[in-house]
């Protein structure tokens, strides 16, 4: 009995074949009488197992399903002795099955998702390289527009100028414009399935920092309303930057400056490459160098305002440097697209003189690069504007000029919803040498 109930509770199967039987007080083992190895009178020892209308399984003896047959023996009643199987199931946990189904579902579509976005990102590199060719020969095909504008403009005879009024500039244009080979310029053009948009500036509108000397500068931040200790430290440093000695002014900085900050640096001792540059020297802030709203424009070295007084910092100018000076161009800046700010750094050139100068070249709307534009010709026609003085005439031929050489050329170029813009650098020496200087993307 012991080995029937220890085989029950290691295997439910054989609790079900080997059912639990009650101790006999006769023999003292469980269905064995007489001491037979199998139990009751007959050899094999079989019980038969009945099961009851309810379901119940019952094991009956055979002494109970036949007589004994013996003579002269009473028959003792029949003995029943019915025993109850013993069924041990093991609790089985429920849903397992449909949690792991869960998860092999969540699995797929993370892995279906991860697939379907590498391919679309790969199919958007795909067609990146194919859109990329195109974006670049739009690009230069701008630049080719612009090079071939510019060297009809210097075919107008009757044009012996660079205004705001042509068509290199955005303007209506001139006698060629409407008679010559410009009258058919387009802003936006379509090549196959893209499209560019050009834009020309030309450099001769600002002064050349490199080629500024000190009164121009000097000029440009009394202008814009710079305090005067601020001025001097400006100037000097400015001086001490772009000069190729290493000897500081009085209120200049050298390398021994520079190398002492929080950021180190030296000086450069040379010419300025980038304009940017001057946010680099002593004494220049954002606001100085941007103008209105430079107090919200990063300041990418942190360092530009060391050495100058707290007034400038509060100030509000009415430009910057960035709007007067570049690194570019030649000496002699155009009367004909110079701002009113640039002009006031000519020689004897005021405020009043400058507004001059550009209501003269306006025409009678006042507006610059419109049809009543009226450009100048020659730096003598100054000589027209009101209050000028014959004198400050002469002087402004080494400052002035009515042709531009060096042009920026800005290229949109667009393509199904791809858009870029490559910059190039002209510089234009007759009408067939229009050269590009460099080019780049942005």
């Amino acid at each position: 009995m012991a080995l029937h109930e220890s085989i029950a509770q290691s295997d439910p199967l054989h609790a079900w074949i080997w059912p639990a039987e009650p101790e006999s007080p006769q023999t003292g083992r469980g269905g064995h009488a007489g001491g037979d190895d199998f139990g009751g009178s007959n050899s094999d020892g079989l019980a038969e197992r009945r099961r009851s209308p309810g379901g119940t399984a019952h094991f009956q003896s055979e002494s109970q399903s036949q007589p004994t047959g013996r003579a002269g023996q009473s028959e003792s009643p029949p003995r029943t002795e019915s025993f109850r199987m013993r069924i041990v199931l093991q609790a089985r946990p429920r849903g397992i099955a449909l949690v792991i189904v869960m998860m092999v579902i969540v699995v797929l579509g993370v892995l279906a998702a991860d697939f379907a976005l590498s391919m679309k990102v790969e199919t958007k590199l795909a067609k990146n390289v194919d859109s990329e060719s195109d974006l670049e020969w739009l690009g230069r095909s701008g630049v080719e527009y612009a090079r071939w504008i510019l060297a009809q403009q210097l075919n107008c005879p009757n044009e012996p100028y660079d205004s705001l009024s042509q068509a290199w500039a955005g303007g209506p244009g001139g006698p060629c414009s409407t008679n010559g080979p410009l009258a058919d310029v387009e802003r936006e053009v379509h090549l196959g399935n893209g499209s560019f948009t050009w834009k020309i500036i030309d450099l001769e509108r600002k002064v050349n920092i490199n080629f500024a000397n000190r009164q121009m500068i000097q000029q440009a931040l009394d202008s814009m309303g710079v305090d005067r200790f601020d001025v001097d430290t400006v100037l000097d440093s400015i001086e001490d930057w772009r000069d190729p000695d290493s000897h500081p002014h009085v209120n200049g900085a050298e390398s021994d400056y520079y190398l002492n900050l929080p950021r180190p640096y030296v000086a450069k001792d040379g010419p300025f490459d980038d304009l940017s540059e001057l946010l680099l020297v002593r004494g220049i802030t954002p606001e100085i160098f941007w103008g209105p709203g430079g107090a919200n424009r990063s300041r990418p070295t942190g360092r530009s305002a060391a050495g100058i007084g707290a007034g400038s910092l509060d100030s509000t100018f009415a430009y910057g440097l960035a709007d007067l000076f570049n690194t570019l161009g030649r000496l002699q800046i155009n009367i004909n697209t110079a701002s009113v700010g640039v002009l006031q750094l000519l020689p004897g050139i005021d405020r009043n003189l400058a507004e001059g100068i550009v209501k003269l070249r306006a025409g009678l709307d006042d507006v610059d690069g419109t049809d009543d534009d009226t450009p100048f010709h020659s730096p003598g026609e100054l000589i027209n504007v009101p209050g000028m003085i014959p004198t400050f005439v002469s002087q402004l031929s080494r400052y002035a000029a009515v042709r531009s050489f060096t042009f920026e050329v800005q290229v949109d170029v667009t393509k199904d919803q791809y858009q870029r813009r490559l910059v190039a650098l002209l510089f234009r020496n007759g009408p067939r040498d229009v050269q590009v200087l460099n080019m780049h993307w942005e």
